[in-house]
C-alpha cells in the first residue's frame, strides 16, 4: 500500500481533466490510495474514490470515499465522468469485466463519459524485453516470467522495490483491442466516442441510449 501511495501520478490526471467539463463531477472506481484522485481534487473537481480496501482508502484525503467492491456499487446517483482505469478492462475475468462496465453505464449521466484505460491494442508484450523502470524517486518495478497464459491470456510477475523492500504481484492480463472493446461495450449500453491519445490507451465512452426515467 505504501508503494501505491507513493506512485507518481504521472500524465494521467492532466489527460483526464483536459478531456472532460472543468468542475465535472467523477466517480472513480478502483481509486486505490488516491494517486489520481488528489490532483483530480486540485485541479477543482469533485471526486467520489471507491475501493474495496478501506486501508488504501484512508490515504485519501479531500475526496469522499466509498468502500465497496466496483461489482457491488449503487450509490443510486450519477456522475458527468466515471473512470475505470488501472487496465480494469483487461480482467482476465471476462464476466467480471463485464459486470464494471454495466456499473459504470448506471453511475454515468446520460450525457456524461465513462473513461477507460487499457493497454494500447498494438502493443505486443510477446515481443517485449522484460524490463526494470523506475516510477518515482526510490521506487522500482520489473516485469519477468512473462508468456501466453492460455488463449487471449498472457501472464507474468511484477516484483515491485520501495527503498530496499520488495514484494511481487502475478499478474494475469485480458488484451482489449478495439473490436472487442466495442462488443464489450455494446452489452453494457456504452459506446466508443474517442481516443484520448494516439497510442489508444485512453477511451471515452458515452451512453447508447436515455436511461428510463
Amino acid at each position: 500500500m505504501e508503494f501505491y501511495a507513493r506512485l507518481s501520478a504521472g500524465s494521467s490526471p492532466t489527460l483526464i481533466h483536459d478531456s472532460i467539463p472543468a468542475g465535472a463531477g467523477i466517480l472513480e472506481l478502483g481509486a486505490g490510495a488516491g494517486r489520481i484522485t488528489h490532483p483530480l481534487l486540485e485541479m477543482g473537481h469533485e471526486v467520489v474514490a471507491v475501493d474495496e480496501s478501506p486501508a488504501m482508502l484512508a490515504y485519501i484525503k479531500g475526496a469522499e470515499t466509498v468502500e465497496s467492491r466496483i461489482q457491488d456499487l449503487a450509490l443510486g446517483r450519477r456522475f458527468d465522468v466515471v473512470l475505470l482505469m488501472s487496465h480494469l478492462i483487461e480482467n482476465p475475468d471476462i464476466e467480471l469485466a463485464r459486470a464494471f462496465l454495466r456499473i459504470c453505464r448506471a453511475h454515468v449521466k446520460d450525457q456524461g463519459q465513462v473513461l477507460i484505460q487499457r493497454d494500447p491494442p498494438e502493443r505486443s508484450y510477446v515481443d517485449e524485453p522484460a524490463f526494470k523502470r523506475e516510477v518515482a524517486p526510490g521506487c522500482t518495478i520489473t516485469m519477468r516470467d512473462l508468456s501466453q497464459a492460455s488463449s487471449g491470456l498472457l501472464a507474468f510477475t511484477l516484483d515491485y522495490e520501495i527503498d530496499g523492500s520488495h514484494w511481487s504481484q502475478s499478474v494475469i492480463t485480458r488484451p482489449v483491442d478495439d473490436d472487442s472493446l466495442e462488443h464489450e461495450l455494446a452489452l453494457a449500453d456504452l459506446e466508443i466516442g474517442s481516443f484520448l491519445n494516439p497510442n489508444r490507451s485512453w477511451v471515452s465512452a458515452r451512453p447508447r441510449t436515455a436511461s428510463p426515467a
